[in-house]
């Protein structure tokens, strides 16, 4: 069979699929000329209780994605394009490859729990995790590129996420501040990225054997850092978007023989072991590494998703599980945040200039009281003039991140300066969803005014309305408005727009 005219792939890589794939290479092969299926994931922190009427509500949705039970497939039709949807702006929903909603799926964390994204940049894994938290106990979102944290963070703020962390820190530097400190880590690792040479032309130019034995190494030291983190009888998922045995069984294998205190273990979540039980998804593969028969049962456990068998591009995602009477990561602190100083970080912890912060809560609760109709839970925090709330329960307070590159410090509230309190987006999209007392501007999506809005121009309301309002769309948080005389000025952030 010769090579798809559509996907022009290195000579490399198709000599090793077509060795490692045998008889199946045909078939693996022609996947790169079948037309891709979109898909997104819903957000069931906004459409909890309601899942019955999902398709009613987002009527573009076609099938479900086997891997998980939130994710559906779209046709790939340009007349729809749920991402321009106010609907998307409200968080309903994050558009998301398909394959890439395994990871998160294998061992979903329970409320409550301490949970990282060790490389969470653009967020689909790290808003996936989030659904599975209900708001409850921590997660942190860390990368380590600032463009893409920063990406990453209004991901986080859009799907409306009270109870994140979103940092941009290197791992190592990570491990030194978080010593046995959570209960489950996900690795989506910095990879070669074969298996999305169909959707990211540019991942088959930049690859090479080289850039392959560059990603494992890599891929090791995340993953040392990631085990320091980790509590006894945590889990960490490891995964990528490649196919090379080297980044996947190999990473996977180099990291059990440093790691005598891990083993892998088999996902319970029921829709992947369907998946594997009819074929889509495929075990992983010890006699592709040297060495790997040694280990054959704990790298059998892994996941491989290949494009002939599965609507999806390429992945792998295994589940390493560290014993529970193992030692901490890190003997100094035995699960506790690390103290120890670091370089100053972008977050100013400084008490607000001006304000103390029993007069910055004052001030929130009153607008609260009157405006939101609830007063969120979590650990009051000021950071120079902006009052925000961490989340309660999980051990951290403003001096615990000093040092750290902090983007988002759990929800933030808003700004208090001239005896004002001036609310924060995060807040408007943190309401889940906004409560019947809570004052707001009802938008319809039938109409033209979400729109409108979303590009930052005014709309219309009563003229008896005075003072601020979560602006809604079908009952769903877009953002803040100041009522004042028939018009509400738009305070949708300018970053935001559309042109």
């Amino acid at each position: 069979m010769s090579e798809p005219e559509t996907c022009a792939l290195p000579l490399g890589f198709t000599d090793r699929m077509r060795r490692l794939l045998g008889a199946e290479y045909p078939a693996f092969l022609a996947s790169y000329d079948k037309p891709r299926r979109p898909a997104l994931r819903v957000n069931p922190l906004r459409l909890d209780g309601i899942p019955d009427g999902v398709r009613e509500l987002l009527p573009f949705l076609a099938e479900r994605v086997p891997f998980t039970a939130d994710g559906w497939y779209y046709p790939d039709d340009p007349a729809l394009r749920p991402g321009r949807h106010p609907y998307h702006e409200a968080g309903l929903y994050y558009i998301q490859e398909a394959s890439a909603m395994i990871p998160a799926a294998l061992c979903p964390p329970r409320p409550g729990e301490r949970v990282l994204d060790l490389c969470a940049a653009p967020g689909g894994k790290a808003t996936q995790l989030a659904g599975a938290l209900r708001g409850q106990g921590l997660l942190v979102a860390n990368e380590i590129h600032p463009g893409r944290a920063a990406v990453l963070s209004g991901n986080i703020e859009r799907m409306g996420i009270p109870n994140a962390l979103v940092l941009n820190m290197e791992p190592q530097a990570l491990a030194e501040r978080f010593p046995g400190f959570f209960d489950r880590i996900v690795v989506d690792a910095p990879c070669s990225g074969e298996g999305m040479f169909r959707k990211e032309p540019q991942a088959v130019q930049m690859w090479s054997p080289e850039n392959i034995a560059l990603c494992a190494a890599r891929q090791a030291e995340i993953l040392r850092a990631a085990a320091r983190m980790l509590a006894p009888g945590g889990t960490i998922v490891y995964s990528t978007c490649t196919f090379a045995p080297e980044e996947d069984e190999g990473s996977v294998l180099t990291f059990l023989r440093e790691h005598p205190d891990f083993d892998t273990v088999m996902t319970d979540a029921s829709a992947i072991l369907a998946c594997l039980a009819d074929g889509r998804l495929d075990a992983g593969r010890p006699d592709w590494v040297p060495g790997g028969t040694e280990y054959a049962g704990s790298l059998r456990r892994a996941v491989r998703l290949f494009p002939h068998h599965a609507d999806g591009e390429g992945h792998f995602a295994v589940l390493l599980r560290r014993r529970a009477d193992a030692a901490s990561g890190d003997a100094v602190s035995g699960g506790a945040v690390s103290r120890r100083a670091e370089r100053p970080g972008r977050r100013d912890t400084r008490p607000g200039r001006g304000i103390s912060l029993p007069d910055a809560l004052r001030l929130f609760r009153d607008f609260a009281g009157s405006v939101l109709g609830y007063i969120p839970d979590g650990i009051p925090c000021l950071f120079g003039e902006t009052l925000s709330l961490l989340p309660a329960g999980c051990d951290l307070t403003a001096e615990s991140l000093n040092g750290l590159r902090v983007l988002r410090a759990g929800l933030e509230l808003g700004s208090v300066a001239g005896g004002r309190f001036t609310p924060a987006h995060a807040l408007a999209m943190a309401a889940l969803p906004v409560p019947d007392g809570a004052r707001r501007c009802a938008l319809d999506s039938a109409g033209g005014q979400p729109a409108a809005y979303l590009r930052g121009e005014t709309v219309s309301c009563p003229s008896e309305l005075a003072g601020w309002y979560t602006v809604t769309v079908d009952g769903f948080p877009l953002g803040w408005g100041k009522a004042d005389r028939g018009v509400m000025k738009n305070h949708y952030p300018k970053g935001l727009r559309r042109g």
